[in-house]
């Protein structure tokens, strides 16, 4: 996969996880008002933050994609609670290909690497990635 379809599928990730926070927040004003719209937003940022983000302080075996499964399946959830089935079903949906695609080697290079370097040469082992500092003998 070429690096640009990488990052554009990593900006497609980030706006999942955006859309997880935002229906948490229609089901909690739905639920409870604005109080609890606010509240959860803020929970499921801190959730995130904490067991799911790319430097969340808590890692573990497995931690990471249970995370995934409970925010995506609570925001899908929520919506469908709230009365907008359809687009719990398509947050549900596009949860699952957006993050399957993140799965993609080529993908994950961009995020373990951090990606090309700042003239977007590749390495010389021809990977896009940059390369890391030099060894020190």
């Amino acid at each position: 996969m070429a690096p640009a379809a990488g990052w554009t599928v990593l900006a497609l990730v980030f706006l999942d996880e955006v859309l997880a926070a935002v229906s948490a927040g229609v089901w909690g004003h739905h639920a409870g008002g604005p109080l609890l719209a606010g509240l959860l937003l803020v929970v499921v940022i801190a959730v995130w933050w904490t067991f799911a983000s790319p430097k969340a302080p808590v890692r573990g075996r497995g931690v990471r994609p249970l995370t995934k499964v409970l925010v995506f399946g609570a925001a899908s959830l929520g919506l469908w609670a709230a009365g907008h089935r359809s687009w719990g079903v398509a947050l549900l949906v596009f949860s699952a290909a957006v993050n399957a695609a993140a799965q993609l080697p080529s993908v994950r290079g961009l995020v373990a690497d951090g990606g090309p370097g700042p003239d977007g040469a590749p390495k010389p082992d021809g990977s896009p990635h940059a390369a890391g500092p030099p060894a020190v003998p």
